[in-house]
């Protein structure tokens, strides 16, 4: 392989705004693997945001991207996963197996989709420098007439457009908005766009926490909430607290602590079986067999308000949550999924179009 522009590259970064800025180029914030892609005739790499190759987890990818991108060039832009009508976050995770038969199996089974945003060389010629409103164009001339599984990003400068993508794209699984200034080179590792993500609040049940890695403080608290059934499930964590803080909440979680987990709602977490029928904390995956998931477990009767973007297939906190306040004016019973706000559904082809 011999581009103008070789992997692994690092891609432009964002960084979170509280509302769409004006005058820029605006797209959907996409919820799939960040990836680089590189063609040069037969070879086709695709690199992933740290600069690992992705390319062995997504045979069926590839040999679209080698039917489908220009000869020689290099695309920044997002793999998803669709299913009826959505992203699918979980089912693309499942893609990084160590097992090629397996890979191959969900190749078939739930294939992967390219949605080009950027393009960073064109034939024997880098892009990096030029401003974004050129490279999108010359993009889209690159892309013209493409066809699935690849995609061009819908893109607009009508700030009015992208506040009525970020209200309904959501639907589809999309995470929010990114504004790009026209004129910027694509900076790498930096971040130089920004992204507007949707927040809403939820009071949880606080009912346990892990040390964190530099001692005896709070690392995350886990949280939880209670389903139809007046079950404890576990939706995920709150973790970004300053070191202080940290301390402060060891000591007023500390008449809660529970010395025995085993009359804790999550005694059974240890058992991989139990995470079958049930959201536990510590649960086993390729991601986490190397970390610590001990936990200290507290009797689940603190609330907190905690912010989050959105659920994952309705039952868990797709990104970390961020804590706003305790409610001592609230019941741990009260905590209920019901309280949870769903966005209104809404199909990605409407997103891309009409497309064979």
């Amino acid at each position: 392989m011999d581009l103008p522009v070789m992997p692994p590259v690092k891609p432009m970064l964002a960084k979170s705004v509280a509302r769409i800025p004006p005058d820029m180029h605006y797209e959907a914030k996409w919820d799939g693997f960040r990836a680089i892609v590189f063609r040069d005739g037969a070879e086709v790499e695709i690199g992933s945001r740290t600069g690992k190759p992705l390319t062995r987890y997504f045979p069926e990818l590839v040999e679209a991207l080698r039917e489908r991108l220009p000869e020689r060039c290099v695309m920044d832009g997002e793999i998803v996963i669709a299913r009826e009508g959505r992203l699918d976050f979980d089912a693309l995770t499942e893609r990084i197996h160590p097992a090629d038969s397996r890979v191959r199996m969900l190749a078939e089974k739930t294939p992967a989709s390219f949605v080009a945003f950027d393009l960073l060389a064109l034939a024997d010629e880098s892009l990096l420098d030029v401003p974004l409103g050129d490279r999108r164009a010359l993009l889209v001339m690159a892309l013209s007439g493409v066809t699935a599984p690849v995609h061009v990003a819908p893109a607009t400068t009508d700030r009015e457009v992208a506040q009525r993508w970020f209200e309904q794209y959501e639907g589809a699984g999309l995470d929010g908005v990114i504004a790009k200034p026209l004129t910027q080179p694509y900076l790498q590792d930096e971040r130089a766009m920004f992204k507007i993500k949707h927040e809403r609040t939820a009071d949880v049940v606080v009912a346990g926490y892990r040390f964190h890695k530099s001692g005896p403080i709070v690392g995350s608290l886990l949280l939880g909430l209670y389903d139809d059934g007046g079950t404890l499930q576990h939706v995920g964590v709150s973790a970004a607290f300053p070191m202080k803080r940290r301390a402060e909440l060891v000591e007023e979680l500390e008449p809660l602590r529970m010395e025995d987990v085993e009359q804790h709602p999550w005694a059974a977490w240890a058992d991989e079986a139990a995470h079958e029928t049930a959201r536990l904390p510590g649960a086993p995956s390729r991601w986490s067999s190397k970390k610590d998931l001990s936990w200290v477990p507290v009797r689940p009767e603190r609330v907190a308000e905690v912010a989050y973007d959105h659920m994952e297939n309705g039952v868990r906190f797709r990104h970390t949550a961020r804590f706003r306040r305790w409610r001592p004016d609230r019941t741990a019973e009260s905590c209920t999924y019901g309280q949870l706000e769903e966005p209104v559904g809404y199909d990605l082809a409407e997103i891309f179009g009409p497309q064979d």
